[in-house]
Order: C-alpha cells, then structure tokens, then sequence
C-alpha cells in the first residue's frame, strides 16, 4: 500500500464501522468492487440467438443387438 492511500483507507474502514455509513459504504464499495453478478443456465440460453439453428434431430432407432 502507498503511504498516500492510507488516510483513504481509514477513511473507509471508519465508515464501515460507523452504523449511520456502513451499509451505504458497503453499497458503494460493492457496486465499484464486488463480483458481477452471475447469470443462471437459464438465463443465458435464454438470451442466446437461436433463431438460425436447427434443433430437429432425424429420428434414430438406434442399433440392431443381435440376442
């Protein structure tokens, strides 16, 4: 850490600590730092552009077994 970012981040431990600024800290500080938010299976094919794709399949009576 460099010296100059010290005072900031006291600055930033004294409003997580601070029950009037904690949790708008804590919004602020995720919003810029936190993970992105995953997305479902779901939701992602449900985005996908499916629309030139052939989901069709040829029937198929598999194959012949001899007993």
């Amino acid at each position: 850490m460099r010296g100059e970012d010290v005072p900031l981040v006291r600055a930033v431990v004294a409003a997580l600590a601070d029950p009037d600024q904690a949790s708008e800290a804590r919004a602020l500080l995720r919003r810029r730092f936190g993970p992105e938010p995953t997305r479902s299976l779901k939701d992602l094919l449900a985005s996908a552009p499916l629309d030139d794709i052939d989901l069709t399949r040829p029937p198929d009576a598999g194959r012949g077994i001899d007993l």
